[in-house]
């Protein structure tokens, strides 16, 4: 069963370029990779043919997956979310109060997670246990570090 997830127009259209990428460029490599391969001699003794083939199955696996989420992906209207508490594609600022320092997260689908630029999957620990929280709410989130606990400052768009 395929689950559905909600994108912004930007990580929606990221998926849809990786996904044309692999199927013309990624294709063709493969391709040309077996072609390679095969000019080499006996196909039962040739290790660079196998190594090609299986390559070429693991792009098509890929392929398939990224088409089953692109298929299933749902762009979000932000104009109709709840500003009141933490949903995806909110913008959070936090404070860990156990070392008093702010931090904010936008939740964001798996996909498009990059802690580096602030975005958190909404199915990572702390995006699970901020879901739902209002501004002012305190949110006690396990992690494999341990437990944390974050003040929910402010919940914008």
């Amino acid at each position: 069963m395929s689950t559905i997830n909600y994108y912004t127009p930007e990580g929606l259209q990221k998926l849809k370029d990786e996904l044309q990428d692999l199927k013309i460029r990624g294709r063709a490599k493969a391709a040309d990779d077996l072609r390679e391969a095969r000019d080499k001699g006996d196909l039962s003794e040739n290790a660079e043919y196998d190594a090609a083939k299986e390559a070429q199955g693991l792009l098509e696996l890929k392929i398939s997956k990224l088409e089953e989420v692109v298929g299933n992906a749902r762009l979000l209207d932000e104009t109709n979310l709840d500003l009141t508490k933490v949903l995806i594609m909110s913008k959070v600022k936090l404070k860990n109060l156990k070392n008093n320092m702010v931090l904010d997260y936008t939740l964001v689908a798996e996909e498009e997670a990059n802690l580096a630029a602030g975005k958190i999957s909404v199915k990572s620990p702390i995006g699970k246990g901020l879901l739902g929280k209002s501004a002012g709410d305190t949110a006690e989130i396990t992690v494999p570090a341990g437990k944390l606990q974050f003040e929910i400052l402010e919940i914008s768009r």
